[in-house]
């Protein structure tokens, strides 16, 4: 059995390595496998328009638990009325499920970005990026829309590390070595994601 995870960036491979670590014994029962097939778009709109017949597609096969969109929160576009974090969270989940229209199709998002995660652990960091993190980073999905946890990053690896953040390289490495555990305690949006796909995975373990 399977989930098929729709993402817009160029960390999936990633991504799904650190969703695994959560969807394993002993939360999944042992000779109950999980696995993860991913499906990237490339950026928001892409991601928009093409949706909802991938994911049709995708959610057609039989060993497929269930489909999950993540997106990055900052991406996409809102209404002027929406500003803070969870009203965003919020509408444009529901906004893209109805668009799917699939049962088996859940819309989740990193708030701001996956790199908010890193920022869970600082011990992953850099030591000279971690002792230049800012106070708000104690809670990762808090640090805002003007600098997102990509952007803090790249200006900490520059100026503190003297050398760039790469988002492929690095996001994927440092995401090998995050704790699931930890980064879902310090990210509740994390968390809702996490249990959404424990709970779908737990069902069709029987």
């Amino acid at each position: 059995m399977r989930f098929v995870l729709f993402v817009e960036g160029d960390t999936e491979e990633g991504v799904c390595d650190f969703l695994l670590r959560w969807l394993a014994p002993p939360r999944i029962p042992k000779g109950r496998r999980v696995g993860i097939t991913s499906i990237c778009f490339h950026g928001w709109s892409s991601y928009h328009d093409g949706i909802t017949k991938k994911a049709a597609i995708a959610l057609s096969k039989d060993d497929v638990i269930g489909g999950i969109g993540l997106l990055d929160l900052y991406g996409p576009p809102y209404p002027e009325t929406k500003r803070a974090v969870a009203e965003r969270y919020r509408w444009a989940k529901e906004a893209l499920e109805k668009k799917v229209g699939h049962p088996k199709f859940r819309q989740h998002f990193a708030v701001h970005e996956t790199e908010a995660w890193l920022l869970a652990d600082p011990k992953i960091l850099p030591r000279e990026v971690a002792e230049a993190l800012p106070a708000r980073c104690k809670r990762p999905e808090t640090v805002n829309f003007d600098e997102p946890p990509a952007k803090l990053l790249e200006r900490l690896y520059r100026t503190k590390a003297s050398r760039y953040y790469r988002k492929r390289l690095d996001g994927i490495r440092l995401l090998q070595k995050l704790s699931p555990e930890q980064a879902a305690e310090k990210c509740p949006f994390l968390k809702l994601l996490l249990d959404d796909m424990l709970e779908l995975a737990r069902q069709a373990a029987g």
